[in-house]
C-alpha cells in the first residue's frame, strides 16, 4: 500500500511554518504574540527531530498542533497527552499527520472541569478479580502487592471509574477478550496483524484510553474542551478547520525510529487511584 503514496508537492513544514499565512493563522488562533513565538519554536523543534513527520502535509501538522495547544496539552511522549501520528493516506496520495488524544490527555481534561473528585483506570491481573457486579457496579479485587510480580502478571481485564465532587460514582469493567474484540472491530491493521498498530505495540495503553473514552463520553461531564478533543481524536485536521477520520483500510501508520506510542512512559497514575489533588 505504501508504495502508492507519494510525498505531497506542498512546501515542507520548516518552510511553511515561516510563511505569512501560517504565522497569521497561529497568531489568530493563539491570540498572544509571545505564546505564538514559543509555539512555533516548540513545534518546529518537534518536527525537526521526527523524519516521518517532516514528510507529512504541513497543514495537518500545524492544525493538529494548534488543537493540542488550544487544549493546553503537551505533545511530549513523556507526558502522553496527545500525539501527532504520521499516516500514509492513499486516498489523498500523500502523507498526513493525525491528531491522537492519549489517555493522560483524557485525565487532564477531566480534571480541569473541576467536577471529578476521583478518576482511575488500571489493568486487572490474573488471580486478582474476585467478582464484579455490573448491576451495582461494584468490584472486589485482591491486588498483587509485589509491584514487579504484578507488572509481569497476565492481564485479564480493565477497570475504570470516576466519582464527582457531589458523590455521584460510575464504573466500568471489560474483560480482556471484550477489549480484544473491540480492537479487532475498530482497527483493520490490528485485525490483519500488520505489526505497526498501537494496539500491537501497547495493548494496555490503548485499552486504558478506550475505557476512559467509554466511561467519560457516555456518563461523564464533558467540558467544551473535552468535547472538542473527543470529536477530533483520531482525525486529520485541515487548516480551514474541517477534519476527517483516516480510513484504516486506506492508510497505514508510518514506521518511526522512536514511535510516538499512546503510553511511551507509564507512571504511577496508571496503576492507582488518581485524585484531583494529585494531578
Amino acid at each position: 500500500m505504501s508504495n502508492l503514496v507519494k510525498t505531497t508537492n506542498k512546501p515542507k513544514f520548516s518552510v511553511a511554518i515561516q510563511s505569512d499565512m501560517y504565522k497569521n493563522l497561529i497568531n489568530q488562533t493563539l491570540g498572544d504574540k509571545d505564546r505564538a513565538t514559543r509555539f512555533i519554536a516548540s513545534i518546529s523543534s518537534a518536527v525537526a527531530t521526527n523524519q516521518a513527520l517532516q514528510e507529512c502535509d504541513a497543514g495537518t501538522i500545524l492544525s493538529g498542533a494548534l488543537l493540542g495547544e488550544s487544549l493546553n496539552l503537551s505533545p511530549s511522549p513523556q507526558l502522553g497527552q496527545y500525539y501527532l501520528v504520521p499516516f500514509n493516506d492513499s486516498k489523498k496520495g500523500y502523507k498526513v499527520a493525525q491528531f491522537q488524544l492519549g489517555y493522560k490527555g483524557y485525565i487532564q481534561l477531566a480534571i480541569r472541569s473541576g467536577q471529578y473528585k476521583k478518576l482511575n483506570v488500571l489493568a486487572i491481573k490474573k488471580g486478582e478479580l474476585i467478582k464484579y457486579d455490573p448491576l451495582n457496579e461494584e468490584i472486589e479485587v485482591n491486588l498483587i502487592k509485589d509491584e514487579e510480580e504484578r507488572e509481569n502478571a497476565e492481564t485479564i481485564g480493565y477497570y475504570a471509574m470516576f466519582e464527582y465532587t457531589n458523590g455521584f460514582r460510575k464504573s466500568l469493567y471489560w474483560s480482556k477478550s471484550k477489549m480484544e474484540k473491540h480492537a479487532l472491530k475498530y482497527s483493520k491493521g490490528y485485525a490483519a496483524h500488520k505489526g505497526y498498530t498501537f494496539w500491537e505495540k501497547d495493548f494496555d495503553g490503548m485499552a486504558y484510553k478506550t475505557m476512559l473514552r467509554q466511561l467519560i463520553s457516555k456518563w461523564g461531564i464533558m467540558s467544551i474542551d473535552m468535547q472538542q478533543a473527543v470529536e477530533k481524536d483520531m482525525a486529520t485536521i485541515n487548516t480551514d478547520g474541517t477534519y476527517e477520520y483516516v480510513d484504516n483500510e486506506e492508510s497505514e501508520i508510518i514506521e518511526q525510529e522512536e514511535p510516538q506510542e499512546e503510553t511511551s512512559v507509564q507512571d504511577e497514575t496508571t496503576e492507582k487511584e488518581v485524585s484531583m489533588d494529585e494531578l
